[in-house]
């Protein structure tokens, strides 16, 4: 049996609402300081603040994150136009959190390493916010293999530089392999989401998950390279033929987590350039400005979607409950 597996599917685990945390020692803590957030469970009152989170949308940059938050509060019509959403996490620099309504937008910063630290906290807070029925969307950019630059790729499956569906931690020195399955109908819906979007060409498919930029994605520009452009090129054949698509740098760690926490969740990354053609970026700034909000249309197109469909569905189920009342009466 795959390494870590078997524990974790088996070992003790709390669950809250279909969020689900594998730490038996957090119900012996008196407070959970959440750091990098500055949030804490003595200090805040999570549940309240947070408790009514249906959708939460991670990306790299606090500026996009921000910039989602005043999209989908306009779409949504939660807010004035005019708002200036605070940031929730304003007492660090680490990350940036904001909300309105049912909407939580969180920066996770760049790589494994700075994204897993900021799931470890946000799935702690969803837990002790008690939330349920949590849907979570990494939002970004990204490179493409053998796609028109501009390509909006939404995550089959999340695989290593070596082409393989896993997550692997080194934990006590031990090698603990995790899986990186995505929720399937959720790349589905959010693929029938951008079918209404107009021209923005969107695909299902693997996405490559690197622990670099440069050497780790094959790069010829970086301050070291000690392959050619032809050992370059063979390796991007192979990944096109393992059905890679695009390449970034947080998925593995991203859809590992959630499974472990039950939490639904898909990857919407936009390519920014075909890596088979080039390395560097030659778009100029305002086509690469449209190129990064496709993922946030596609993924505010889902929300508004979801939110009205509960609405519709709230609204039939209460006429029918008058008419019985009603019927009752009579």
């Amino acid at each position: 049996m795959t390494p870590g597996f078997n524990d974790e599917k088996n070992g003790a685990g709390v669950s809250c609402n279909n969020v689900l945390v594998h730490n038996p020692n957090l119900d012996a803590m008196k407070e959970d300081i959440l750091y990098h957030f500055h949030l804490g469970t003595a200090t805040h009152d999570l549940p309240a603040m947070f408790g009514d989170v249906k959708f939460v949308c991670v990306g790299g940059s606090p500026w996009r994150m921000k910039a989602f938050i005043e999209y989908i509060g306009r779409e949504l019509g939660l807010a004035d136009p005019k708002t200036d959403y605070p940031n929730i996490c304003a007492g660090t620099d680490r990350y940036a959190m904001y909300k309105v309504g049912p909407v939580l937008s969180v920066s996770h910063g760049m790589g494994i390493p700075s994204i897993a630290i900021m799931l470890h906290e946000l799935i702690k807070l969803l837990y002790h916010a008690r939330c349920t029925d949590v849907t979570v969307v990494r939002i970004g950019t990204s490179g493409g293999i053998g796609l028109k630059p501009g390509t909006v790729v939404i995550t089959k499956q999340s695989v290593d530089a070596c082409f393989q569906p896993r997550f692997e931690q080194v934990i006590l020195g031990k090698p603990v392999v995790r899986s990186t399955e995505l929720d399937s109908d959720l790349a589905e819906e959010l693929l029938q989401c951008s079918k209404n979007l107009g021209d923005m060409e969107t695909v299902i498919a693997n996405t490559m998950c690197t622990m670099d930029f440069y050497e780790g994605q094959a790069r010829l520009d970086g301050a070291f390279c000690s392959y050619t452009e032809e050992d370059k090129q063979n390796y991007l054949k192979e990944a096109y033929a393992a059905g890679v698509r695009n390449i970034e740098m947080e998925s593995s760690v991203f859809a590992a987590m959630c499974k472990l926490s039950h939490l639904k969740a898909a990857v919407v990354c936009v390519t920014l350039l075909d890596r088979q053609k080039g390395d560097q970026l030659t778009s100029s700034h305002d086509v690469l400005q449209d190129y990064q909000q496709r993922p946030q249309l596609l993924v505010g197109h889902f929300i508004k979607r979801r939110l009205n469909a509960k609405n519709k569905g709230f609204s039939s189920s209460s006429s029918s409950s008058h008419g019985v009342d009603k019927a009752k009466t009579s």
